[in-house]
């Protein structure tokens, strides 16, 4: 998965990305032969796997630490089964390649290869991009109120009101994309879970966040008048996903209404307001549709390794960039208006 990891509404097709166990590749008769073979024998021709004759020696896995797999074996969930499921997908791929047909799903995920134990390499370089590239938007963020721009002379604080509140945008941002590195590098119910939940808080946040710039709200008291009850539905909602029910498809239809509400507040606010450096904050909402389509238009990773949401990951590193630079003009105009006012 996660994999927007930038702009709110972006994550919404993070959350629409995910799909269900059941596939064509685990139907496949010669790929559930071979894995029922590979988990009894821990086999799979002539290639076998130390850690299932492992496995078979353990007889707890509660038993002595000296009788459990290494660490770094339990950290990479590369157990007997992970390994099994792996290389009988890897043969059944080259089966059906040398038939002419083209790749199908396992588990729900295409038939990625590994490289150094990481399920789609790909994936999770560009979601570490996207990390950087939130990080330095942060940090450019921080030095520019502090550094750059005038302070209030009483309390040497900001000018520009939203400071706190970008600043929490920007951890959530952060936090979301590290777990969509993880997410793509492993993919178990933990890491799953993780890559939802952090996805889930920052669409919710920036909601949040959508809603008190594009009303210019600015009174406390009103900000959490509009932010309480958006912090329950988030907070309830991801409490349910971790501990009810993972409902991939109520989970799409919050996203979905969350996204598209915030899509449509920052893009009434770009065509109403006079702000300097609308045009960029238009770029971003078009070139993040632009760039959706590749979540619409999936297909089989190139090589094992770049498909569609590889893709998307990829679009969104610029585009995440342009939208730190939006809000630091945003900054500076803000702070440049008060400090006329002041005068």
């Amino acid at each position: 998965m996660v994999e927007c990891r930038w702009l709110g509404f972006l994550v919404t097709f993070v959350c629409l990305v995910r799909v269900l166990d059941a596939s064509i590749g685990d139907s496949d008769p010669l790929y559930k032969a071979c894995l029922e073979v590979c988990t009894k024998t821990g086999c799979i021709g002539k290639k076998c796997f130390q850690q299932c004759q492992f496995s078979s020696d353990v007889t707890s896995p509660n038993g002595p630490w000296y009788m459990q797999e290494p660490l770094y074996l339990q950290w990479k969930q590369w157990g007997c089964q992970g390994d099994c499921q792996y290389y009988c997908m890897m043969e059944r791929e080259s089966e059906r390649e040398v038939q002419g047909k083209t790749p199908v799903k396992y588990h729900g995920k295409w038939p990625f290869r590994r490289v150094f134990g990481i399920q789609e390499p790909v994936s999770v370089a560009f979601s570490a991009l996207n990390l950087s590239m939130q990080f330095h938007g942060w940090v450019s963020f921080f030095i520019l109120l502090y550094y750059k721009l005038p302070l209030r002379p009483q309390n040497r604080k900001p000018y520009y009101e939203y400071t706190g509140l970008w600043h929490i945008y920007g951890l959530l941002a952060m936090n979301s994309w590290f777990w969509s590195a993880v997410f793509h590098s492993r993919d178990v119910d933990i890491t799953e879970k993780l890559d939802y939940s952090s996805a889930i808080a920052l669409l919710g946040y920036t909601l949040i966040l959508a809603i008190l710039r594009t009303f210019n709200v600015r009174e406390e008291a009103a900000r959490v008048m509009v932010a309480a009850p958006l912090i329950a539905f988030v907070t309830t909602h991801i409490l349910y996903l971790n501990f009810y029910k993972l409902d991939y498809g109520l989970n799409m239809k919050v996203c979905v209404g969350m996204g598209i509400t915030q899509l449509l507040l920052w893009a009434g606010w770009a065509g109403l307001s006079r702000h300097p450096s609308r045009w960029k904050l238009w770029v971003v909402v078009v070139g993040g549709g632009l760039a959706m389509l590749l979540e619409i238009y999936d297909f089989p990773p190139y090589k094992g390794f770049v498909d569609a949401h590889a893709l998307w990951h990829a679009a969104t590193i610029p585009l995440t960039y342009l939208w730190w630079s939006f809000i630091k003009d945003d900054a500076e105009f803000q702070t440049s208006v008060v400090v006329k006012k002041a005068k």
